[in-house]
């Protein structure tokens, strides 16, 4: 047996789908303030002085701090099923369905919310480990449960749900440097689909 790990967001999608969910399920007040609040920090991650895995969790948390979580989840299977097929690139799909074909098991991990990704991977068979957010008494506390799942979260989340020794062999597909943790668990590795070799 084999394991496939994949990130998401710009591995599988075409696009930030993290983001695009933020848009899709916030209310115009929640981002008029968070737009102003994020500016500054916004400004700098776009010049590469602010890392993403440190911006994610406060967009979180303006996001979602307080929201009833089944609304929630509710919009976000309404995402998964008609905004993210819209995204998801043909010869990654092509790719994930190679795999499974082949009988490996084939596993997303990402940064992005287990809210959405959840649904998604579900309709297509696939192990989920993501960022989670953290929810007391059906309300969203605005808090990751684990933390955000980048870097070398994504090689400790892996090693710590899989017995790596118990896989023939393992492939890892990438685009970021968040993804190169991930990638260094791999006998074939892919960033943005070439194979590379460190």
């Amino acid at each position: 047996m084999n394991l496939a790990l994949f990130d998401f967001d710009g591995t599988i999608t075409d696009a930030d789908m993290y983001t695009k969910f933020i848009r899709f399920t916030a209310s115009k007040r929640r981002t008029v303030v968070a737009g102003c609040l994020l500016l500054p920090l916004y400004s700098l991650y776009r010049i590469g002085w602010f890392p993403a895995r440190k911006l994610r969790p406060i967009v979180s948390y303006l996001a979602f701090r307080g929201r009833d979580y089944q609304q929630l989840n509710t919009m976000a299977a309404t995402y998964a099923q008609k905004v993210i097929p819209k995204h998801v690139m043909p010869h990654a799909l092509n790719k994930i369905r190679w795999h499974q074909e082949n009988g490996d098991t084939v596993v997303v991990v990402s940064a992005s919310l287990d809210v959405y990704l959840k649904h998604w991977c579900t309709a297509l068979g696939l192990t989920l480990i993501s960022s989670e957010l953290e929810v007391k008494n059906g309300i969203l506390s605005g808090y990751y449960a684990t933390g955000d799942v980048s870097c070398e979260t994504k090689a400790i989340k892996v090693r710590h749900t899989f017995d790596l020794n118990s896989y023939e062999r393992i492939y890892a597909y990438g685009d970021t440097a968040e993804d190169l943790a991930m990638l260094q668990l791999a006998h074939e590795k892919y960033m943005n689909w070439n194979e590379v070799t460190y």
